[in-house]
Protein backbone atom coordinates (compact mmCIF):
# COMPACT_ATOMS: atom_id res chain seq x y z
CA UNK A 1 0.00 0.00 0.00
CA UNK A 2 1.33 3.69 -0.71
CA UNK A 3 0.75 6.76 1.68
CA UNK A 4 -0.04 9.91 0.12
CA UNK A 5 3.11 12.15 0.51
CA UNK A 6 0.77 15.10 1.72
CA UNK A 7 2.59 17.88 -0.25
CA UNK A 8 2.72 21.36 1.08
CA UNK A 9 -0.07 23.26 -0.78
CA UNK A 10 2.36 25.86 -1.27
CA UNK A 11 4.86 25.43 -4.52
CA UNK A 12 6.95 28.46 -3.82
CA UNK A 13 6.90 31.32 -1.37
CA UNK A 14 8.11 34.81 -1.98
CA UNK A 15 8.00 36.90 1.03
CA UNK A 16 4.49 37.36 2.04
CA UNK A 17 3.31 35.78 -1.65
CA UNK A 18 2.66 32.47 -1.40
CA UNK A 19 2.10 30.80 -5.18
CA UNK A 20 0.01 27.34 -4.51
CA UNK A 21 0.26 24.17 -6.64
CA UNK A 22 -3.89 24.66 -7.34
CA UNK A 23 -2.89 27.81 -8.96
CA UNK A 24 0.32 26.82 -10.84
CA UNK A 25 -1.71 23.98 -12.49
CA UNK A 26 -4.08 26.04 -13.67
CA UNK A 27 -1.95 28.45 -14.96
CA UNK A 28 0.00 25.40 -16.76
CA UNK A 29 -3.37 24.32 -18.11
CA UNK A 30 -4.29 27.93 -19.72
CA UNK A 31 -0.37 28.16 -20.81
CA UNK A 32 -0.96 24.88 -22.62
CA UNK A 33 -4.17 26.10 -24.52
CA UNK A 34 -2.37 29.05 -25.69
CA UNK A 35 0.30 27.18 -27.32
CA UNK A 36 -1.79 24.33 -28.43
CA UNK A 37 -4.71 27.13 -30.33
CA UNK A 38 -1.97 29.18 -31.82
CA UNK A 39 -0.75 25.42 -33.37
CA UNK A 40 -3.93 24.54 -34.56
CA UNK A 41 -5.18 28.41 -35.84
CA UNK A 42 -1.70 28.04 -37.98
CA UNK A 43 -2.45 24.37 -38.89
CA UNK A 44 -6.07 24.19 -39.76
CA UNK A 45 -7.33 26.89 -41.13
CA UNK A 46 -10.91 25.54 -41.89
CA UNK A 47 -11.77 26.76 -38.20
CA UNK A 48 -11.86 30.39 -39.34
CA UNK A 49 -9.92 31.03 -36.32
CA UNK A 50 -6.39 33.19 -35.85
CA UNK A 51 -3.90 33.67 -33.26
CA UNK A 52 -5.88 36.67 -32.19
CA UNK A 53 -8.84 34.70 -31.61
CA UNK A 54 -7.04 32.25 -29.66
CA UNK A 55 -5.77 35.72 -26.89
CA UNK A 56 -9.27 36.36 -26.77
CA UNK A 57 -10.65 33.27 -25.99
CA UNK A 58 -8.43 32.35 -23.39
CA UNK A 59 -9.07 35.81 -21.59
CA UNK A 60 -13.20 34.11 -21.50
CA UNK A 61 -12.60 31.24 -20.68
CA UNK A 62 -10.15 32.11 -17.83
CA UNK A 63 -13.16 34.01 -16.11
CA UNK A 64 -15.51 30.89 -17.09
CA UNK A 65 -13.21 28.67 -15.55
CA UNK A 66 -12.74 30.25 -12.40
CA UNK A 67 -16.34 32.33 -12.38
CA UNK A 68 -17.95 29.13 -13.07
CA UNK A 69 -16.20 26.74 -11.57
CA UNK A 70 -15.98 27.79 -8.21
CA UNK A 71 -20.42 28.91 -8.06
CA UNK A 72 -20.80 25.36 -9.40
CA UNK A 73 -18.92 24.32 -6.25
CA UNK A 74 -20.45 26.07 -4.19
CA UNK A 75 -24.42 25.47 -5.21
CA UNK A 76 -23.79 21.88 -6.89
CA UNK A 77 -21.40 20.38 -4.26
CA UNK A 78 -21.47 22.07 -1.12
CA UNK A 79 -24.14 24.58 -0.37
CA UNK A 80 -24.58 24.66 3.01
CA UNK A 81 -20.68 25.18 4.26
CA UNK A 82 -20.47 28.09 1.89
CA UNK A 83 -24.29 29.78 3.43
CA UNK A 84 -22.30 29.30 6.73
CA UNK A 85 -18.92 30.43 5.44
CA UNK A 86 -19.50 33.01 2.45
CA UNK A 87 -16.51 34.33 2.60
CA UNK A 88 -14.87 30.84 1.78
CA UNK A 89 -16.21 31.17 -1.59
CA UNK A 90 -12.96 33.07 -2.70
CA UNK A 91 -10.45 30.94 -1.83
CA UNK A 92 -10.00 29.64 -5.27
CA UNK A 93 -6.52 28.68 -4.20
CA UNK A 94 -7.32 26.37 -1.36
CA UNK A 95 -9.09 24.21 -4.04
CA UNK A 96 -13.12 23.06 -5.12
CA UNK A 97 -13.67 23.65 -8.58
CA UNK A 98 -16.55 22.31 -9.87
CA UNK A 99 -16.02 20.76 -13.74
CA UNK A 100 -19.27 21.34 -14.85
CA UNK A 101 -19.87 24.94 -13.23
CA UNK A 102 -16.26 25.89 -15.05
CA UNK A 103 -17.79 24.07 -18.47
CA UNK A 104 -21.14 26.60 -18.08
CA UNK A 105 -18.96 29.19 -17.73
CA UNK A 106 -17.15 28.97 -20.43
CA UNK A 107 -19.78 28.07 -22.88
CA UNK A 108 -21.68 31.21 -21.91
CA UNK A 109 -18.33 32.93 -22.81
CA UNK A 110 -18.06 31.43 -26.28
CA UNK A 111 -22.17 32.24 -26.77
CA UNK A 112 -20.81 36.63 -26.26
CA UNK A 113 -17.59 36.13 -28.35
CA UNK A 114 -19.35 34.22 -31.42
CA UNK A 115 -21.99 36.65 -31.51
CA UNK A 116 -19.41 39.78 -31.40
CA UNK A 117 -17.05 38.42 -33.62
CA UNK A 118 -19.69 37.04 -36.35
CA UNK A 119 -18.75 33.80 -35.83
CA UNK A 120 -20.96 30.39 -35.06
CA UNK A 121 -21.09 29.27 -31.82
CA UNK A 122 -19.98 25.29 -33.06
CA UNK A 123 -17.16 26.90 -35.33
CA UNK A 124 -15.81 28.22 -31.64
CA UNK A 125 -16.69 25.33 -29.43
CA UNK A 126 -15.01 22.78 -32.23
CA UNK A 127 -11.63 24.62 -32.29
CA UNK A 128 -11.47 24.77 -28.55
CA UNK A 129 -12.70 21.25 -27.47
CA UNK A 130 -9.74 19.59 -28.18
CA UNK A 131 -7.77 21.99 -26.80
CA UNK A 132 -9.33 21.63 -22.57
CA UNK A 133 -8.18 17.87 -21.96
CA UNK A 134 -4.33 19.05 -20.69
CA UNK A 135 -6.23 21.53 -18.36
CA UNK A 136 -8.26 18.86 -17.32
CA UNK A 137 -5.42 16.57 -16.69
CA UNK A 138 -3.62 19.17 -15.04
CA UNK A 139 -6.38 20.56 -12.69
CA UNK A 140 -6.96 16.71 -11.03
CA UNK A 141 -3.16 16.81 -10.58
CA UNK A 142 -3.34 19.73 -8.47
CA UNK A 143 -6.09 17.81 -6.91
CA UNK A 144 -3.96 15.30 -5.93
CA UNK A 145 -1.29 17.16 -4.80
CA UNK A 146 -3.99 18.98 -2.36
CA UNK A 147 -4.99 15.46 -1.36
CA UNK A 148 -8.94 16.24 -2.20
CA UNK A 149 -11.31 13.99 -4.01
CA UNK A 150 -10.11 11.79 -2.74
CA UNK A 151 -11.30 7.73 -4.55
CA UNK A 152 -13.48 5.19 -2.69
CA UNK A 153 -11.67 2.25 -0.43
CA UNK A 154 -9.83 -0.03 -2.01
CA UNK A 155 -8.61 -3.55 -1.78
CA UNK A 156 -5.42 -3.52 0.05
CA UNK A 157 -3.86 -5.59 -2.76
CA UNK A 158 -4.33 -2.99 -5.69
CA UNK A 159 -0.76 -2.04 -5.72
CA UNK A 160 -1.46 1.62 -6.33
CA UNK A 161 -3.84 1.59 -3.60
CA UNK A 162 -3.71 4.46 -1.37
CA UNK A 163 -3.94 6.24 2.16
CA UNK A 164 -4.74 9.56 2.30
CA UNK A 165 -4.04 9.76 6.26
CA UNK A 166 -6.06 13.34 6.41
CA UNK A 167 -9.23 11.04 5.82
CA UNK A 168 -8.32 7.97 7.39
CA UNK A 169 -6.29 4.71 7.21
CA UNK A 170 -8.24 2.91 4.70
CA UNK A 171 -6.58 2.01 1.17
CA UNK A 172 -8.02 3.80 -1.33
CA UNK A 173 -8.28 4.32 -5.20
CA UNK A 174 -6.27 7.85 -6.20
CA UNK A 175 -8.92 8.83 -8.31
CA UNK A 176 -7.62 12.28 -9.06
CA UNK A 177 -5.15 10.16 -10.85
CA UNK A 178 -7.32 8.04 -12.90
CA UNK A 179 -9.27 11.26 -13.84
CA UNK A 180 -6.19 12.97 -15.13
CA UNK A 181 -5.44 9.91 -17.08
CA UNK A 182 -8.66 9.65 -18.10
CA UNK A 183 -10.72 12.62 -18.71
CA UNK A 184 -7.37 14.54 -19.46
CA UNK A 185 -4.86 12.63 -21.68
CA UNK A 186 -6.91 10.34 -23.27
CA UNK A 187 -9.76 13.03 -23.95
CA UNK A 188 -7.04 14.63 -25.58
CA UNK A 189 -5.31 12.26 -27.55
CA UNK A 190 -8.81 11.48 -29.36
CA UNK A 191 -10.17 14.63 -29.55
CA UNK A 192 -6.63 15.81 -30.73
CA UNK A 193 -6.35 12.85 -33.75
CA UNK A 194 -10.30 12.92 -34.62
CA UNK A 195 -9.91 17.22 -35.07
CA UNK A 196 -6.62 16.32 -36.88
CA UNK A 197 -9.04 16.41 -40.24
CA UNK A 198 -11.93 18.57 -41.12
CA UNK A 199 -15.06 17.07 -39.93
CA UNK A 200 -19.07 17.98 -40.19
CA UNK A 201 -19.58 21.22 -37.66
CA UNK A 202 -20.62 20.04 -34.12
CA UNK A 203 -18.97 17.05 -34.23
CA UNK A 204 -16.01 17.59 -32.78
CA UNK A 205 -17.95 19.44 -29.29
CA UNK A 206 -20.28 16.54 -29.49
CA UNK A 207 -17.21 13.57 -28.95
CA UNK A 208 -16.04 16.79 -26.03
CA UNK A 209 -19.44 15.97 -24.51
CA UNK A 210 -19.55 12.17 -25.06
CA UNK A 211 -15.97 11.41 -24.20
CA UNK A 212 -15.63 13.73 -21.22
CA UNK A 213 -19.46 12.13 -20.08
CA UNK A 214 -18.38 9.26 -20.41
CA UNK A 215 -15.60 8.50 -19.09
CA UNK A 216 -16.27 11.03 -15.79
CA UNK A 217 -19.43 8.82 -15.04
CA UNK A 218 -17.15 5.79 -15.40
CA UNK A 219 -14.40 7.65 -13.05
CA UNK A 220 -17.04 8.35 -10.10
CA UNK A 221 -17.46 4.69 -9.70
CA UNK A 222 -13.80 4.84 -8.35
CA UNK A 223 -13.96 8.48 -6.51
CA UNK A 224 -15.69 9.31 -2.75
CA UNK A 225 -19.14 10.26 -3.97
CA UNK A 226 -20.31 13.95 -3.45
CA UNK A 227 -23.85 14.24 -1.69
CA UNK A 228 -24.51 17.53 -3.68
CA UNK A 229 -27.51 19.32 -3.39
CA UNK A 230 -29.89 16.56 -3.72
CA UNK A 231 -27.87 14.08 -1.33
CA UNK A 232 -26.99 11.67 -4.13
CA UNK A 233 -25.91 8.12 -2.64
CA UNK A 234 -23.57 5.59 -4.04
CA UNK A 235 -25.73 4.49 -7.08
CA UNK A 236 -25.60 7.54 -9.29
CA UNK A 237 -23.19 10.34 -7.69
CA UNK A 238 -23.67 14.01 -8.51
CA UNK A 239 -21.03 14.13 -10.88
CA UNK A 240 -22.78 11.05 -12.66
CA UNK A 241 -25.85 13.23 -12.86
CA UNK A 242 -24.22 16.07 -13.98
CA UNK A 243 -22.61 14.40 -17.06
CA UNK A 244 -25.66 12.47 -18.28
CA UNK A 245 -27.28 15.37 -19.95
CA UNK A 246 -23.63 16.11 -21.32
CA UNK A 247 -23.49 12.08 -22.77
CA UNK A 248 -27.34 12.45 -24.07
CA UNK A 249 -26.53 16.08 -25.97
CA UNK A 250 -22.93 14.88 -27.27
CA UNK A 251 -25.01 11.97 -29.18
CA UNK A 252 -27.72 13.95 -30.69
CA UNK A 253 -25.37 16.45 -32.11
CA UNK A 254 -23.11 14.12 -33.63
CA UNK A 255 -25.87 12.21 -35.45
CA UNK A 256 -26.90 15.95 -36.49
CA UNK A 257 -23.30 17.22 -37.20
CA UNK A 258 -23.26 13.81 -39.47
CA UNK A 259 -26.50 14.59 -41.06
CA UNK A 260 -26.25 18.23 -41.96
Amino acid sequence: MLTHPQFDPVAVSLGPLAIHWYGLMYLLGFLAFLWLGRRRAATQPWHGLTPRHVDDLLFLGVLGVVIGGRLGQVLFYDPAHYLAQPLEILAVWKGGMSFHGGFIGVLVGMVLYARRQGLSFWQVTDFIAPLAPIGLALGRIGNFINGELWGRAASADLPWAMVFPQVDALPRHPSQLYQAAGEGLLLFALLWWFSSRRRPRMQISALFLVGYGALRWGAEYFREPDAGILGLSYVVSMGQWLSLPMIVAGIFLFIRGRKA
